[in-house]
Formats: structure tokens, sequence, C-alpha cells
């Protein structure tokens, strides 16, 4: 039988993509069960769960190791793979900002403006857009901490409530763009598995449409 593979998120991406695919009869009672096992898969139906960190999700796709993928619009924007971004599940809403602390003042800004951030091609994609030039530092740990200590002026982030934002003493300066939750597919898979992949495309987009 011919499988689909599909690539999810670790975490809340995950277990919420994976209910949709319930929802239109892809189910894997293994997937239920509490195990440390990364792949999981219903031979009836054809399917197939991989459990990878969100961020490998969109290289899985592009690489053929997954047709397809639960994957939020940040790590899209931010990896720029070539794969098809098909549908907004309208689920895991944030926000890419600008934060800074409550005591910036940009127009005492001399120099270039120092970002710190996990989304490097983001921010200097946005500020590029804007006709400025930004000294980019990459983090990969808490990025709140970097205007904190001198490290940087600013810090481009996903926001979801702000409250992390407070308890540090930063705020949201600026908004960037609207973030939520995607279906990508491989471009090959998407043409030699299409029958497959289009049926359950328009089974997510039913669920989509019975839940708004």
């Amino acid at each position: 039988m011919e499988y689909i593979n599909v690539a999810l998120g670790k975490g809340r991406l995950a277990e919420k993509g994976y209910e949709i695919f319930k929802k239109i009869g892809y189910d894997c009672s293994d997937f239920e069960k509490k195990s440390r096992k990364l792949v999981f898969e219903n031979s009836e139906k054809g399917i197939r769960f991989i459990l990878v960190k969100a961020q490998d999700v969109p290289i899985y796709v592009e690489r053929g190791a997954a047709d397809i993928g639960i994957v939020g619009k940040d790590t899209i924007m931010e990896e720029e793979r070539d794969l098809y971004e098909i549908l907004d599940l309208g689920f895991g809403k944030c926000k890419f900002s600008v934060a800074a602390p409550n005591s910036f003042q940009p127009e005492k800004m001399q120099g270039m403006l120092r970002v710190a951030t996990k989304y490097p091609r983001v921010a200097q994609g946005y500020f590029m857009s804007k006709g400025r030039q930004i000294d980019v530092i990459k983090l990969n740990g808490s990025v709140e901490l970097a205007p904190l200590v001198g490290l940087s002026d600013v810090i481009v982030d996903i926001v979801e409530t702000g409250g992390t934002l407070k308890e540090n003493g930063l705020e949201v300066i600026e908004d960037m763009y609207n973030v939520s939750a995607r279906v990508v597919v491989n471009k090959v898979s998407f043409k030699t598995k299409n029958l497959k992949i289009k049926a359950i495309i328009e089974g997510i987009k039913e669920i989509i449409k019975e839940e708004a």
C-alpha cells in the first residue's frame, strides 16, 4: 500500500494536527498512547505520522521524507524551503513583533540597530523592506534577555499574549506578521500522490469550515 507520510512538529502542534487527521478518518491508536516512539502508522488507512522538531518539518517535507507537514508560518518564513503552502489551519495564532525595553527611545538611536532573534531571515527581510540595515544577533535561547543586558537594542520574536515580555520589562513597539499553523506539501508528492493528498486537503477544509 502507498503510504502518506505526515510530519508533525512535536508538542501542541502535533496534538492539534493529529486531531484534525483523526476527524477526517485517519486515526492511529498508537499515537494516542504515551510513548517515546517517533513514527506511528495505521497500515489499514495507509497513513504514517512522523514526530519531528517543529523547525525540521519543512526540511522533511521539502526532501520528500514526508508528503505533508503541519507547521507554523513562522518556521516556513524562516526556513524558506521549496514546498507548497496549501492551507491556513487557523490555530496557533500569534504574531511576529519587534519588542524593546520600556525605556527604549528610537529617536535617540545612533548607528545600526542591534536586533536579537531566533529568526534572523525574518528580521533581516522585514527591516530591509523598510530600508533599514540592522545588526542581527542570532540566539537560540530566551531572546528577552538580550536587551536587558545590553546585547541588543530590540528583539524580534513570536508574541502570543505578551505576558513574557511584560514580566521582563519589554513591550511590543511594532507588529510585523500574523502567524498560524499551516499545511505544507512536498511538490513531487503533490503530483505522484495527488488523489490521496487532495482528498486529505478537502477533508481538512471541511473541518475548518465546521469549526469556524
